[in-house]
């Protein structure tokens, strides 16, 4: 589509050969769930001599064993021991594991979209081609409209592109700003599916995104960094993180009484006291709650650095961690190959 409607107005001169525009629609690594390619980022590629540089295979190699953890190790884990069985019977479990459940699944998809990008990224890396970063680091966000540069990034940008901008953008007043801001998320929650809870959810953050930017209108300031000082920083960042959890149980939920269970088990039968008793049923689990929010929430520089060292070794080493990384990700599998969860839209 982006082809078609950059063709349209002209922002992109029309392929003379269809094997050209063949290659672009086909190109595998992205070809079932993205990220999504632009024409204007992809087709300039096709023309050029295909490089690829140690800093690319090492690069690549590195996305890899990071999205097969990712997507492996952590979002098929939790899921399948933990957060599908709250989701299908929230009234079974207590407040507490449900709220546990929401954050789990917070977690799980976004391992499991960005664990997927990371593989695709990586893949195209090492037959020469140039994907676009499609996460980054979307939970650190301290308020929504950050979260929505941050998350699915190929997403957020083609909505805003070709639906936003289509609408009039911010070109027409404000008050037209905010309705296409909130027909541009409700048309994006839709495009997830026909169903109810997935309009919902494409309107509370639309009615999010428009409810900051009155914030910052009439306020005139900025909150930048999770981790800059001050307490409304930190404030700011956890209203953020809860509300986008808050949304994601009309996302995962399968039926709209199912979100009704889950926000009743949490309001009105959270039985906190039986924390102990929650954590010592599910060590595996928690632990790789933790190390996945832990490793979100690591400073950029890190993954830079341990990137560094990957390219920097020669190519059996590089292989070896690849393979140790395969090794791991057998050791959690399950009975069931579990699809991606962006294959359902």
């Amino acid at each position: 589509m982006s082809y078609t409607l950059d063709v349209y107005r002209r922002h992109l001169k029309p392929l003379d050969k269809p094997i050209d525009y063949a290659f672009f629609v086909s190109f595998f690594p992205q070809l079932v769930a993205g990220p999504i390619v632009r024409a204007s980022d992809f087709i300039a590629q096709i023309y050029k001599p295909t490089i690829i540089t140690k800093e690319m295979i090492g690069r690549g190699v590195f996305l890899i064993c990071v999205g097969l953890i990712k997507k492996a190790i952590i979002a098929d884990y939790i899921s399948i021991n933990y957060v599908d069985r709250i989701f299908d019977n929230p009234t079974l479990y207590s407040g507490l594991e449900n709220l546990i459940g929401v954050y789990g699944y917070a977690l799980q998809i976004y391992c499991d979209f960005s664990g997927y990008s990371d593989m695709a990224i990586g893949i195209a890396l090492l037959v020469g081609y140039h994907f676009n970063i499609n996460f980054d680091a979307p939970y650190q966000s301290i308020n929504i409209t950050e979260f929505w540069r941050r998350w699915h990034i190929s997403l957020s940008s083609w909505l805003r592109d070709y639906l936003y901008i289509s609408l009039g953008g911010n070109r027409k007043g404000k008050f037209r700003t905010y309705v296409n801001l909130f027909l541009t998320m409700l048309l994006g929650g839709l495009w997830h599916g026909a169903a109810i809870r997935f309009v919902i959810w494409g309107a509370l953050h639309g009615l999010a995104l428009i409810i900051h930017k009155l914030f910052i209108s009439i306020f005139k300031f900025k909150i930048h960094n999770v981790f800059a000082r001050g307490s409304l920083n930190i404030l700011s960042w956890v209203l953020t993180f809860h509300f986008v959890c808050f949304c994601w149980i009309f996302f995962r939920a399968d039926t709209m009484q199912t979100v009704g269970q889950v926000l009743n088990q949490i309001a009105f039968a959270f039985n906190g006291q039986i924390f102990i008793e929650f954590v010592e049923g599910y060590p595996v689990v928690l632990t790789l709650l933790c190390l996945g929010f832990i490793f979100h929430f690591t400073p950029l520089s890190f993954e830079h650095s341990m990137e560094k060292i990957l390219t920097r070794s020669n190519f059996l080493v590089q292989a070896l961690i690849l393979v140790l990384v395969i090794i791991l990700v057998v050791q959690f599998r399950s009975s069931d190959i579990q699809p991606f969860i962006y294959f359902q839209f």
